[in-house]
């Protein structure tokens, strides 16, 4: 890693367009910046937020992330499973992350604040305490997960099986219900 980069603002830039530097970004903000497809690889980005960027199918191999916020981004096809998993610390508000993998990732606590996660693959992740308030997981994927202790009240169009992932203390509203007990074929009104 060549450049290290602290409490810097970037704002509107097409990283796409120009050579992203790969680097050390420490308390740094991205307000509307493109990555789109750019290879973060290697990277480390240490208390950074990214306000309504785009990182749509950007590379994360061995990204570090710690204490990363992202908010009202566009994250499309992300791969956080590929990312620097010692210290990874993410929290989402109004992001729409369709088909991103957080497939074994360890995230407690992690936020998921009016998120759409369609598709999302949360396969044998660790979200213990984790947060999706207001979020809509139509399509989610939850299997050997580790949900306990998680808050899915205002969460919408998940199917969650509890005989294969860990629900304990997790909290549900009643209107979630369908969602633990489709496999069942029981219908509720």
């Amino acid at each position: 890693m060549s450049d290290y980069h602290q409490d810097q603002i970037f704002s509107n830039k097409g990283f796409t367009h120009t050579l992203f530097q790969k680097g050390e970004y420490e308390s740094c903000t991205f307000k509307n910046c493109n990555f789109s497809e750019v290879d973060l690889s290697g990277s480390r980005f240490l208390d950074c937020e990214f306000l309504g960027c785009n990182l749509s199918l950007a590379k994360l191999f061995k990204t570090a992330m710690q204490e990363v916020k992202f908010k009202d981004c566009k994250l499309l096809g992300l791969r956080f499973d590929k990312c620097e998993g010692i210290g990874l610390d993410l929290d989402f508000e109004n992001c729409l992350l369709d088909n991103t993998s957080f497939y074994q990732c360890k995230l407690k606590n992690i936020t998921f604040k009016n998120c759409r996660l369609f598709e999302t693959d949360f396969v044998e992740a660790d979200l213990t305490g984790a947060d999706f308030q207001g979020s809509d997981l139509n399509g989610a994927i939850f299997e050997n997960t580790i949900l306990e202790k998680a808050d899915l009240r205002n969460a919408k169009n998940f199917i969650i099986d509890p005989q294969t992932n860990r629900i304990k203390k997790a909290k549900f509203a009643l209107n979630g219900l369908p969602g633990l007990l489709l496999k069942y074929g029981i219908v509720v009104e």
